[in-house]
């Protein structure tokens, strides 16, 4: 059982600070087991006590991402455990974070066009058939867009129990993706695989990648490492960057320029870790540039729904003012005839 973002964040916090306080790694995980996942982490526990590392004993486990582990054992052997968790409790606190911004963000615009198409719908099945009569008693009939509209209410009306069983599954769908974690992991990864190296998605994979080299840079990761490990959190088109990239450093190329000719960062942040790493402070240079890349990525998400929101209204209310005008202006004409 893979550990959630949300526990992971909390286990490293924990870890961290039972380190700092003098306590050792068994006994840190022997007090945690009492608290959480006591099975696991008791599990854990013993081995530490049987002289296994303790970046060994998560990678056995099987309940932690290949990037966590990977650092954890960077962190051992660079005497840097301690900071190394701590790293990683904000990394996937941040990622954490994102993932409910996204989540919210994307929720109000959907409720909206839900709504939206449920009004468009009453109105064209139940109301139009309405001014449809009263144009028969007067002797005429809804023609041109009206016409047209009224027809469509007709054939979504005749359809109805197609639209209820569609409806009906995607209900069910959204259930299952929202309480099946397996089928919610690999309707994502094959998601993010398709369109998760576009736009956005683009931007925060990127700041994704600035946390984890900052991090590992922190640790005392070899860079060449430390690209290799955030290959793990990216991508299919973003791991073949982070590949061009190791090969471009094999052949020479410093780490600055190697990311810029890659498309791992943008110029403007390999000039500034190209700077920092001359003046001696590259892990600075990055943590910053991932701080700043984040907060980019977190303001392209957020321009982008306030742009959908917008277009939702003024689309929907463009059809709805479409459909009341294209009935209510002959309506308006034949009345003032027969005044």
């Amino acid at each position: 059982m893979m550990f959630s973002d949300e526990d992971t964040a909390f286990l490293c916090m924990e870890l961290s600070l039972l380190l700092h306080a003098g306590v050792g790694t068994g006994d840190a995980l022997s007090l945690l087991a009492e608290e959480g996942e006591g099975e696991i982490l008791s599990q854990m526990a013993a081995k530490v006590d049987e002289g296994l590392s303790l970046g060994t004993v998560l990678r056995e486990s099987g309940c932690f991402p290949t990037y966590l582990c990977g650092l954890v054992e960077v962190g051992e052997h660079t005497g840097r455990t301690e900071e190394a968790l701590a790293a990683l409790a904000k990394y996937y606190e941040g990622r954490v974070r994102l993932r409910k911004r996204v989540r919210s963000a994307l929720l109000y615009p959907a409720v909206m066009l839900a709504l939206m198409l449920i009004v468009i719908g009453v109105l064209l099945i139940k109301v139009l058939p309405v001014f449809d009569d009263v144009y028969a008693s007067l002797g005429g009939r809804l023609t041109g867009v009206a016409g047209g509209l009224l027809a469509l209410g007709r054939w979504l009306e005749a359809g109805m129990p197609v639209l209820w069983g569609v409806l009906i599954v995607l209900v069910a769908f959204g259930l299952v993706f929202a309480f099946i974690k397996p089928v919610r992991t690999k309707l994502t990864s094959f998601w993010q695989q398709k369109f998760g190296d576009k736009g956005v998605a683009k931007k925060l994979n990127t700041a994704r990648l600035a946390q984890a080299l900052a991090m590992g840079m922190a640790s005392g990761l070899p860079v060449e490492e430390a690209i290799s490990l955030s290959a793990g959190l990216m991508e299919a088109k973003a791991k073949d960057r982070c590949e061009n990239c190791q090969e471009m450093m094999e052949q020479g190329e410093s780490l600055s320029h190697a990311l810029e000719k890659s498309g791992l960062l943008p110029p403007r942040q390999c000039r500034i870790l190209e700077l920092g790493q001359r003046s001696g402070v590259g892990d600075s240079s990055m943590a910053k540039i991932a701080e700043d890349l984040e907060e980019e990525g977190e303001d392209a998400l957020e321009a982008m729904v306030s742009r959908v929101e917008p277009a939702l209204v003024l689309v929907c209310s463009l059809l709805v003012g479409l459909i009341l005008l294209s009935v209510m202006l002959p309506l308006m004409n034949i009345m003032s005839a027969i005044g």
